[in-house]
């Protein structure tokens, strides 16, 4: 019997190894992208706060992907992990977007400073002065680091920051392709340059939390929120790096990622599931038995008002992903784990809907109100006023109006499309936000070889088993 071939090690050739983004790739995700922009467009006539509201959500849910994938790459690497290195050039193209997403966050920092949009309480002119009639003593309080200059030059430093070390390693893991030796000198670098990275993005990443989407609730603090958001990227992440290589596998991709990787995938796709929901009881339920006013309130509104809002969100992001992912099989069985990916991906798209909406919506009615009723926060139009105003008393004078919030909202609360539930503009500037970023990672992908072969890890991940 011919044996010649029985133990030949597989061929990775240049057809397989490096990706080709096709025409018809291209023009599906280009016409999506269409769909997303005549959406935004739309939105922008219907209503301003709701454009604005849009905005923001998809951009910062983006890019805290973008950051989370490079925050992932560095920690793996430092931890001596090796299972992941044979599709770590998808996480790579995903950390390439970082300066992208900063210049979609430049369109909410110059509507800031045009006072375009009222996404931001603390933003409203006077609002630190004392002699202005939108003066706010708790905000007044906070001004120090809820301001503009803060808000557009901590976002491009930060970020900034990011976006050099992203592709640092991203050179180096090249450079490692083309010139990497047995000495693994140059991977080397890049742990010292993960090293660096880790303690910075973990603080950084709080502070850019704080700004970009917990100061929409300007009143509100909590202290676990940065830790909540973070994780909520990270689910986001790995549920769409899963959908992502079954549909490469699909293409005749990546054979070298079989069930075993895309096991561990589900495993912490399945235990950050559970994370995002201790975090998201344990704020729960201190703010609710510390019973403060200030802190619950927060929770008061969404409860009532919110109410499909609240209860989905953990739904989508807690009991499915626990009930279908806690079974060992479904994580080795791709039409299942796909299957679960895009609930938790649209579960944390949802998530970050529910931290900016209602929020964002109160903002617009203080701007319309401080406008005499005639400003530019149409969202307002769609509010309950004595609620929100109830709110957010409450807010600044503690438990008492608490109370008083939670009975103007039990009678006064209204639907509205686009802030109450998503609607169909929400879901189609999603698809179009998420057919850029699918259009920007794989240009990326096609870039480089999707096999890293120089890696001191290659070895073990090719033959990682579970």
């Amino acid at each position: 019997m011919n044996t010649d071939h029985a133990h030949a090690p597989i061929d990775h050739s240049k057809a397989i190894n490096h990706f080709v983004f096709e025409g018809k790739q291209k023009s599906t995700l280009l016409l999506f992208m269409l769909i997303g922009i005549g959406c935004l467009v739309a939105t922008f006539f219907i209503d301003s706060n709701r454009f604005w509201t849009n905005y923001l959500h998809n951009s910062v849910f983006f890019l805290g992907m973008a950051f989370v994938a490079t925050f992932v790459l560095s920690a793996f690497m430092l931890a001596y992990a090796g299972w992941h290195v044979v599709m770590k050039r998808v996480w790579e193209a995903f950390t390439l977007f970082l300066p992208v997403g900063l210049l979609l966050m430049v369109g909410v920092m110059i509507g800031i400073w045009g006072h375009g949009h009222h996404l931001y309480h603390w933003a409203m002119e006077g609002i630190a002065d004392p002699a202005s009639a939108n003066y706010d003593k708790l905000l007044a309080g906070k001004a120090a680091f809820l301001n503009k200059y803060w808000y557009t030059f901590g976002s491009l430093i930060i970020v900034g920051v990011w976006s050099f070390f992203a592709y640092k390693l991203r050179a180096l893991s090249l450079k490692e392709d083309r010139e990497g030796t047995t000495d693994y000198a140059i991977h080397q670098q890049m742990k010292k340059v993960g090293a660096i990275f880790l303690p910075i993005g973990a603080f950084t990443s709080a502070a850019m939390v704080w700004q970009w989407v917990m100061s929409i609730d300007g009143h509100w603090y909590s202290t676990l929120y940065a830790w909540y958001a973070t994780a909520s990227w990270f689910v986001a992440m790995l549920a769409l790096t899963i959908l992502i290589l079954i549909y490469l596998k699909s293409k005749g991709y990546y054979e070298a990622v079989t069930a075993e990787h895309l096991h561990d995938l589900g495993k912490y796709m399945f235990a950050f599931s559970v994370f995002w929901t201790y975090l998201w009881f344990s704020q729960f339920m201190l703010i609710w038995y510390g019973n403060n006013g200030e802190e619950t309130v927060y929770y008061n509104v969404r409860r009532h008002e919110y109410t499909v809002l609240y209860f989905g969100n953990l739904v989508l992001n807690f009991v499915l992903p626990f009930l279908i992912l806690m079974r060992n099989d479904t994580k080795r069985k791709y039409g299942t784990l796909a299957f679960t990916a895009i609930i938790c991906f649209f579960g944390h798209w949802w998530d970050y809907f529910y931290l900016i909406k209602p929020g964002a919506r109160i903002n617009a009615e203080h701007a319309h109100h401080a406008a005499g009723g005639h400003g530019h926060g149409h969202g307002a139009e769609h509010g309950a006023d004595a609620a929100h105003g109830a709110a957010d008393h409450a807010a600044e004078h503690g438990g008492e109006m608490a109370h008083a919030a939670g009975e103007a909202i039990e009678h006064g609360s209204n639907f509205a499309m686009g802030f109450t539930i998503p609607g169909l503009l929400e879901i189609g500037t999603f698809l179009g936000f998420l057919a850029f970023f699918l259009y920007f990672v794989f240009s990326r992908l096609e870039k480089a070889p999707l096999m890293p072969k120089n890696d001191p890890y290659l070895a073990e991940s090719l033959h990682h088993h579970v």
